[in-house]
């Protein structure tokens, strides 16, 4: 077979191949790309494939039209049929992508997609048609290229795909940056011009050059305009994780955390510890000494998780702070917390809290609880045990409460143990609960242990059953062990 062609041909062949070689090239940027999301790296692939597959069928006819033969016919027909149908698939392809950036209503993108799918399969049918009634092309005897009585149809569906396209551009153009609204003109006009163009006279084939030309500008726009997204977002990211980091470290100072807490007293012994399921966490615990005889223990769970919650349980720990230093009972502390915190509440948060005051001269402790777990007492030469204490409702969830309290009778060597609900609801890989019961046993695995060691038991409890799980809630403990009253000042 020897390769006679025009001139004319020659000059569309090179600029075809050239065009093969841009679209390959940009291919490999697209895969090679790691800012751009899995799904549009996808959606690129499929496009410049398409456009691909397009141009190089038209090259694949270029060359081979006029050539004699039969086994020649029959590839001149199944190239142009494939290049016909590629540029209806490549319509459709922009039409989803415009779709993807105007972010119309849900209602209407869906009437969209309808008619578009429908188009691309009417386009289809029309193809199959025309391939086998010569109603969009045909090749004469001497396997010369000539366009059908119908060849406009070629173009009928894909050019209504556009006129969509143009329309959603104008109507949703607030949803989309200027310079790519600007690409999708370019792309979607330049095919236009050149449709038009080649309707009315052979030659040059302007189709190629306006396809090839427009997409690739597209596409680097597009990929600009990512990238740069991309880069504002990394920037954010960073300036946000420095936040989270600083609003970690002030949330963890406003906790007590220098361990001995009072190396001065012989009476009690404490320790606590918080480790947040996010960067900053809504859990708390607080103790101070409200007075020399008077030992005030805290522990409370804020609604929701992350920022907001931080902030809520920052003003929550200082309201009830500041009344327990003026020497108030629990159930009061309680009572005028929740006035206040209810006073200027428009999120609607709440926070559970368990609030207890030990007399360290007697062991008597006196207790209010706002919602929260049961707290845990060893006595003497018993065990851990949950101490089921009436719960009131939490603070900040209504108006007008007021709570009740109890008293509990600790002698020399009980210890108390609080928690949060991260203890008891930590699961593990199959959605178990870690559950109270393991709570109390790992507890009661080594009574006699000190308070430090008693919350590093539970935690390597914890641990232990949850294995690689993530951690879903914060997980606050805090234990005090009663070592009595001193004697002669000490």
């Amino acid at each position: 077979m020897i390769f006679q062609i025009s001139t004319i041909n020659l000059i569309n062949s090179l600029f075809i191949a050239m065009g093969i070689g841009v679209c390959g090239l940009c291919f490999m940027q697209i895969t090679s790309s790691v800012h751009l999301r899995k799904e549009v790296r996808r959606y690129f692939q499929i496009f410049f494939l398409l456009i691909l597959l397009y141009i190089s069928t038209h090259l694949a006819r270029e060359l081979m039209n006029g050539q004699p033969g039969g086994g020649v016919r029959i590839a001149l027909y199944s190239v142009t049929f494939v290049e016909i149908l590629a540029a209806g698939f490549m319509a459709f392809m922009m039409s989803l992508l415009v779709l993807s950036v105007s972010r119309p209503e849900k209602a209407l993108g869906r009437k969209l997609m309808f008619v578009l799918l429908a188009l691309v399969i009417v386009h289809t049918i029309l193809m199959i048609v025309g391939a086998f009634t010569d109603l969009i092309y045909y090749f004469d005897d001497a396997n010369v290229y000539h366009r059908g009585a119908g060849y406009l149809l070629s173009n009928l569906c894909p050019v209504i795909m556009l006129i969509i396209d143009m329309v959603i551009l104008v109507r949703y153009r607030q949803n989309i940056d200027r310079r790519v609204r600007v690409a999708f003109w370019i792309y979607m006009i330049a095919p236009v011009i050149a449709i038009l163009i080649q309707s009315v006279s052979y030659g040059i084939q302007f189709i190629i050059f306006a396809t090839v030309g427009a997409a690739v500008y597209m596409f680097s726009v597009i990929v600009r305009n990512l990238n740069e997204r991309f880069a504002k977002q990394m920037l954010e990211s960073s300036r946000l994780e420095t936040e989270l980091s600083m609003a970690s470290s002030i949330q963890a100072d406003m906790l007590p955390s220098i361990y001995p807490a009072f190396p001065e007293r012989c009476e009690f012994d404490i320790y606590a510890s918080m480790d947040p399921a996010k960067e900053v966490g809504g859990d708390f615990y607080d103790f101070f000494l409200v007075d020399d005889d008077h030992l005030c223990l805290v522990m409370a769970d804020v609604s929701g998780k992350g920022v907001p919650a931080a902030l809520f349980m920052m003003a929550s720990k200082i309201i009830l702070a500041n009344n327990a230093m003026l020497g108030k009972s629990p159930a009061q502390i309680l009572t005028d917390a929740n006035a206040a915190i209810c006073s200027n509440n428009r999120e609607e948060m709440f926070v559970t809290v368990w609030l207890g005051i030990l007399e360290l001269s007697t062991g008597k402790l006196t207790a209010a609880n706002a919602g929260h777990e049961y707290p845990v007492l060893y006595q003497p030469n018993g065990k851990f045990e949950l101490v089921k204490d009436k719960h009131g409702f939490v603070i900040g969830g209504m108006e007008g409460l007021r709570y009740k309290e109890y008293e509990l009778q600790m002698q020399p060597g009980s210890k108390l143990f609080l928690y949060t609900d991260g203890v008891p609801e930590a699961t593990n890989a199959q959605e178990e609960l870690f559950g109270p019961d393991r709570m109390l046993q790992a507890l009661n695995e080594n009574t006699d242990a000190k308070p430090e060691n008693i919350l590093k038991q539970v935690r390597s409890s914890v641990d232990h059953f949850v294995k690689d799980a993530e951690q879903f809630d914060d997980l606050t403990m805090l234990c005090v062990e009663y070592k009595g009253a001193s004697k002669n000042g000490e």
